[in-house]
């Protein structure tokens, strides 16, 4: 079945998305695809110095006294497959199915972040029947890389008072506030030894772990990678003095990182032991991630010998480093039951041919203090262990605001059409509406959308039903909202 015969008419843009290449910083396809729709349709269209785009479509007869609303979605995806998986996000299209009530792609991410968002957004400038005030189609770009469109965007840009951003992942909530952010890099520098004689060399992987987005997976424990080969590690190194000649995991500063691979030296005269304890190792933590991780998967294997090991400083600087450094919630908050008030990821960690170690981790909270706070326990640590440490400007969160017209609007259009009363939250995840509202102060915002499972992962699913809700949703809400009085 081809999305387009699949009511509404959002999967017809969805399906011509899929089909364009759109990793972050390389936004160039489908943003020209974005202006040839503006040309299309005779809309107004323009283009910031970053990329970002916005469209305005004028009020439907009868409407033109309703307050201009602005749609926002970004343009970017997250570039993750599984590494079986032969695939070129700079050029091929991601292939999706469907499968029973759920859209997927085959290993890779789908994309419905924000895919979908910008599927609907298209699909309201292109229908002359709904009934609308003046809107502002806004599509960001590089938002998954560090909001880098939305820090861009200038003041002036943008006319109307009211957004909905269409970023969320939970149909039936409604989101007014998320957490802010910052990225923390250390880079270690090491130097290259000769490796000991009588040795055997072991590739040892780590795969199959859930993974997921680092902000709303972050509290479901299913394993970091890096974490879970680095305690390997670790322990090896005392007890079989390792060596070690390459350790990589992860790809994306806000992903949990599913995959991390070592190639690692042992004395031979402790071969049997050393796999006798892999073995052991692989078993408890199949056993600890049965629930959230069942495809869990540690390997080992004897591989050829490498040309070269770390200087055994270096490894250890590295490993405890790595040993000490926080992966996960760090404090849940006092105010919104089940909420991640503060929390920080070890994303990926990578090695370079010029004798560098790169590590890329991410601090996130509802509070300005306790995300700082939280940088600087990260940034001591691996100063402490002699790296050198460099972290993002962030960016804000977003602070709920319960009186906001757009979210009353919003509630009473959801309760009209499905019965029901929507959960009202806010999200760890970062969106780009704390960014918006240091440019535009005044703005009412809320958030919401569709549901999707696994972003950020080759497990990203998009729920079908929900899509026809969430379109049902926004539709409403686009008639109903009023002038604030």
């Amino acid at each position: 079945m081809a999305l387009k015969d699949i009511t509404p008419q959002i999967w017809k843009y969805f399906e011509e998305i899929c089909r364009i290449p759109r990793p972050s910083k390389k936004e160039e396809k489908i943003c020209a695809y974005i202006r040839q729709f503006a040309d299309h349709q005779r809309l107004v269209c323009k283009q910031d110095e970053a990329g970002n785009i916005l469209i305005s479509k004028p009020a439907t007869p009868g409407k033109e006294h309703k307050p201009t609303v602005i749609l926002q979605s970004h343009v970017d995806m997250v570039c993750e497959k599984d590494s079986s998986v032969r695939h070129n996000f700079n050029a091929d299209p991601i292939r999706c199915y469907i499968d029973g009530d759920w859209m997927k792609a085959r290993g890779t991410t789908l994309g419905a972040d924000d895919g979908i968002g910008m599927a609907a957004m298209l699909a309201i400038l292109a229908d002359p029947d709904i009934a609308h005030g003046p809107i502002e189609a806004l599509f960001t770009v590089d938002e998954e890389t560090g909001l880098i469109g939305a820090h861009a965007l200038q003041t002036g840009f943008l006319t109307g008072s009211t957004l909905i951003n269409l970023d969320s992942e939970d149909e039936g909530e409604l989101f007014i506030g998320c957490a802010g952010g910052i990225d923390t890099v250390a880079t270690f520098k090491y130097e290259h030894h000769e490796i000991p004689p009588n040795t055997i060399a072991y590739k040892l992987a780590i795969s199959g772990t859930t993974g997921g987005h680092s902000g709303d997976d972050i509290h479901k424990r299913r394993g970091n990678a890096i974490k879970i080969l680095n305690h390997l590690l670790l322990d090896s190194s005392s007890l079989f003095g390792i060596s070690i000649y390459r350790f990589e995991g992860g790809n994306l500063r806000n992903a949990i990182p599913r995959e991390a691979i070592a190639i690692i030296a042992v004395d031979n005269h402790y071969r049997k032991e050393f796999e006798q304890y892999c073995a052991g190792e692989a078993k408890l933590w199949k056993e600890a991630l049965m629930t959230t991780s069942p495809g869990f998967r540690f390997t080992i294997e004897s591989c050829d010998m490498p040309t070269h090991i770390m200087d055994i400083v270096s490894q250890s600087c590295l490993l405890h480093s790595l040993a000490l450094c926080p992966s996960g919630v760090v404090a849940m908050s006092e105010t919104i039951p089940g909420l991640v008030s503060t929390s920080t990821n070890i994303a990926s960690v990578k090695f370079t041919g010029k004798k560098k170690i790169t590590i890329t981790t991410s601090q996130r909270s509802d509070r300005e203090e306790a995300k700082s706070s939280i940088n600087k326990r990260v940034r001591r640590i691996f100063a402490m262990m002699e790296a050198e440490v460099k972290s993002s400007n962030g960016y804000p969160g977003w602070t709920p605001n319960p009186e906001s017209p757009i979210l009353e609007t919003t509630k009473a259009a959801y309760r009209e059409l499905f019965g029901r009363e929507p959960a009202v939250k806010a999200i760890h995840a970062g969106l780009e509406c704390g960014l918006f509202l240091e440019k535009y102060p005044r703005l009412d915002m809320i958030s919401f959308g569709p549901t999707i499972k696994n972003a950020h992962s080759p497990g990203e699913q998009l729920h079908i039903p929900s899509v026809r809700r969430f379109s049902d949703l926004l539709l409403r809400v686009l008639e109903d909202v009023k002038n604030e009085e």
